[in-house]
């Protein structure tokens, strides 16, 4: 399930942030990050649960006091990671979630990526399609240069910034 969440991820964060400067390419590596740690263990771990996600926080605040702009950076991995535990669906599963609040064992708690039906996968990676072809389109990447500009640097062209409304 990769579409899934960085389709999403960029979907989301845009309607929410509308920042061309955010790192998206960081995005997509959060958003992506604790199943790729995760998934060699064969169940959930910590990056599954809202403290993972807030130490992945605080580790970005406390390793850049002083680079703004590295800080600036390095928090659309972060981003990404609370937008994995939004798009998985874990804050359904209380005890991981929450974890440690209700002890320290995850008791082999499965995967939700890898505990879902072929087919409830085949949908959820095709909204996933859907949506990085609408960022592909939304985000003018079929333009060579900024294209490249997004390879390079993650970031997007200013120009595709809504205009501010009449009278703002």
């Amino acid at each position: 399930m990769l579409l899934w969440f960085v389709g999403l991820a960029m979907v989301i964060s845009w309607n929410v942030f509308r920042d061309p400067a955010l790192d998206h390419r960081l995005l997509a590596l959060g958003a992506l990050l604790p199943l790729l740690v995760e998934a060699p263990l064969g169940h959930v771990g910590p990056l599954h649960s809202l403290l993972g996600a807030l130490m992945v926080l605080m580790a970005v605040m406390v390793a850049t006091v002083g680079r703004r702009r590295l800080r600036r950076r390095l928090l659309a991995l972060a981003i990404g990671v609370f937008l994995h535990l939004l798009l998985d669906g874990v804050w359904a599963t209380g005890d991981v979630f929450w974890w440690p609040l209700s002890g320290w064992s995850f008791d082999d708690t499965p995967l939700p990526e890898l505990d879902r039906s072929w087919g409830v996968v085949l949908v959820l990676e095709a909204i996933g399609a859907v949506a990085l072809c609408w960022a592909w389109f939304r985000f003018g990447l079929t333009d060579p240069e900024r294209r490249h500009r997004f390879v390079h640097d993650g970031r997007l062209d200013r120009g595709i910034t809504d205009p501010a409304p009449p009278g703002a």
